[in-house]
């Protein structure tokens, strides 16, 4: 296997990895709603783990609510359920046929609490982005010694991968950044 071709491989499950951060961020809270606050909530209906996003629609028509109105209404329960299991900390609020989540203002020790927690995701990422980096490097050393590629190849593609490395840890980084000043803006 040619050396780009694993140096591409590579950098293509680091963009998964960013992609799978900046996914998980979208699930952290902040001062304002947002419908992807709840996205990957998991609702147990009919006996099955659902993702909330199949059971309903979600929206924010305020900064500070989000409704949350199911297809079928006799999984209100369960949405509520749901809600009320999960680490989000807010109380929902049945409302006929719609559940209303009233999202209140952050105190500066919970905007705290939250950012290291973004912290945390980030460094997870960091790590998966280390491993992918380990195992290309790995890929490269077997390819040498399968005589594949030359020594120089090896070492141009560990130059590269170290390069990918460097570039991906530092978009985590601006992740990070940019998720702790918006929860601390809001």
């Amino acid at each position: 296997m040619p050396t780009k071709k694993i140096v591409d491989e590579h950098k293509s499950n680091m963009e998964k990895a960013l992609e799978y951060l900046l996914n998980e961020f979208k699930s952290v809270r902040t001062g304002r709603a947002s419908t992807g606050l709840v996205d990957n909530l998991m609702v147990e209906y009919y006996g099955t783990p659902t993702p909330l996003k199949q059971l309903a629609t979600v929206a924010a028509p305020e900064a500070a609510m989000l409704i949350i109105k199911p297809f079928d209404p006799a999984c209100l329960k369960d949405i509520e359920k749901a809600i009320k299991n999960s680490d989000l900390s807010i109380a929902p609020v049945m409302d006929g046929k719609v559940v209303r989540l009233n999202i209140p203002p952050l105190s500066e020790e919970r905007r705290s609490q939250i950012i290291n927690q973004v912290k945390q995701l980030g460094e997870k990422a960091k790590v998966s982005i280390r491993n992918i980096r380990r195992d290309g490097n790995k890929h490269l050393e077997d390819e040498e010694k399968s005589k594949t590629i030359s020594e120089d190849d090896r070492d141009k593609g560990k130059k590269d991968i170290d390069h990918i490395t460097k570039e991906f840890s530092d978009k985590v980084d601006a992740a990070i950044k940019a998720k702790s000043e918006e929860i601390m803006s809001d």
